[in-house]
């Protein structure tokens, strides 16, 4: 018993003088102090890496956990496809017209109905056959139209990125509703036929439109989107149409003004006639006769 009493008191003596040592309380500080920095630094690293999971790891989008499919991300950007399934089986019956093109790509390029002249402001497009076929989206986008029109027949516009329009026409039914987001290659319609455009017969009406103004496809298939955004296009093609219906008159104008002799005779006969007065109406038919003697004459 003595011995362990000893033992203890000599314990208890000794740490009390190593508590009186004057670096003792400062080590025990300095020593907690790390402790405390290591476990606060250890949960910091511990949550930036999860944050890393969070951001870079598998629950993300374009990332795939375990039989979920991965989502693209930063997708590359589509080219301008022709609107059919089978290009070897369809032709350009009519392209678009170029105000800068020759006089006889430019004729070809005219729409007649009910006797006007219309510049085409897209291509249409045939089957070899003469059959129908299936018109498909050009580029994935957003359908903004999807009705039928009485003088174009079914018409879809879908809309794609920074203002790039496609438009279709002369469909016979519709695949699509206003509001569907479509991709590209989906079917739209069948191809048919239309009041504007009978000479085409079953053919389908494809347009582009960069912020509102028609370019030409055959120039942009095979294109990126991005091509088209970025060009100065547009500018060209305002100029191009003022240019278009400065000339547009010009052939339009003809009929017209064969027409305008005519009309200005007859308010001339109103007012020449009197009520009754028989001799200055002979008179009057024997000048109009004379008249048309002398210009058949010219």
């Amino acid at each position: 018993m003595r011995e362990e009493e000893k033992k203890r008191t000599s314990q208890k003596s000794s740490l009390q003088r190593l508590f009186r040592k004057r670096w003792v309380f400062p080590a025990i500080y300095l020593v907690s102090a790390a402790l405390i920095l290591t476990a606060v630094l250890w949960f910091t690293g511990k949550n930036d890496v999860a944050k890393d999971d969070l951001k870079y790891g598998e629950n993300q989008p374009g990332t795939a956990t375990g039989e979920q499919p991965s989502v693209p991300v930063n997708q590359a950007a589509e080219n301008f496809k022709m609107p059919v399934i089978d290009q070897d089986a369809i032709q350009v019956f009519r392209e678009f017209y170029d105000a800068e093109a020759s006089a006889e790509k430019q004729e070809a390029a005219l729409v007649v109905y009910n006797n006007i002249y219309s510049p085409n402001k897209g291509i249409d497009i045939v089957a070899k056959n003469g059959e129908t076929f299936e018109v498909v989206a050009s580029l994935a986008g957003t359908v903004t139209r999807a009705e039928k029109d009485p003088l174009h027949g079914n018409v879809v516009e879908v809309e794609h990125s920074d203002g790039v329009v496609t438009m279709y026409q002369s469909l016979a039914d519709l695949k699509v509703e206003k509001g569907d987001v479509v991709e590209q290659g989906e079917v739209l319609g069948m191809a048919g036929e239309n009041q504007y455009d009978t000479e085409a017969a079953i053919h389908v009406h494809f347009e582009i439109r960069n912020n509102g103004v028609a370019v030409d496809p055959i120039k942009y298939f095979g294109q990126s989107v991005t091509t088209l955004e970025d060009s100065e296009q547009g500018t060209d093609d305002k100029e191009a149409a003022s240019k278009e219906e400065d000339k547009k008159p010009a052939k339009d104008k003809q009929p017209k003004e064969e027409e305008k002799p005519e009309d200005s005779k007859k308010p001339a006969d109103k007012k020449g006639t009197p009520a009754d007065d028989e001799g200055s109406k002979d008179e009057e038919n024997a000048n109009s006769t004379d008249a048309s003697i002398g210009m058949a004459k010219a």
